[in-house]
């Protein structure tokens, strides 16, 4: 079974940075990819971002260009800087893990940006 646990959330204004990490613990073997969502209460979940183990990425079209996700493979963790931040990018940001024994979700971790 993997756990993972997602940090860095916080409170900026609008044009500030955060960086969130995701770390995955257990069995972590034979990981696919590693992704970023967020949600808002009563929203579904969006996409945010994507990251293969052969470090290929995907973004959203609403982040792109201002946010960054990367992985360190030896420590299983998957990162996210978030640049530019606005107010829209309010959101609770939850990790994803895909790997051969199926998909695994984290709590998420609060981010809100202030005009």
């Amino acid at each position: 079974q993997v756990q993972l646990a997602e940090s860095g959330g916080g409170s900026v204004q609008a044009g500030g940075s955060l960086r969130l990490s995701c770390e995955a613990s257990g069995n972590t073997v034979c990981t696919f990819s590693m992704s970023w969502y967020r949600q808002t209460p009563g929203m579904e979940r969006e996409f945010v971002s994507w990251i293969n183990t052969g470090g290929t990425t995907s973004y959203a079209d609403s982040v792109k260009g201002r946010f960054t996700i990367s992985q360190d493979n030896a420590q299983n963790t998957v990162s996210l800087q978030m640049n530019s931040l606005k107010p829209e990018d309010t959101c609770l940001y939850v990790c994803k893990r895909v790997s051969c024994r199926g998909n695994a979700w984290g709590q998420g971790t609060q981010v809100n940006v202030s005009s």
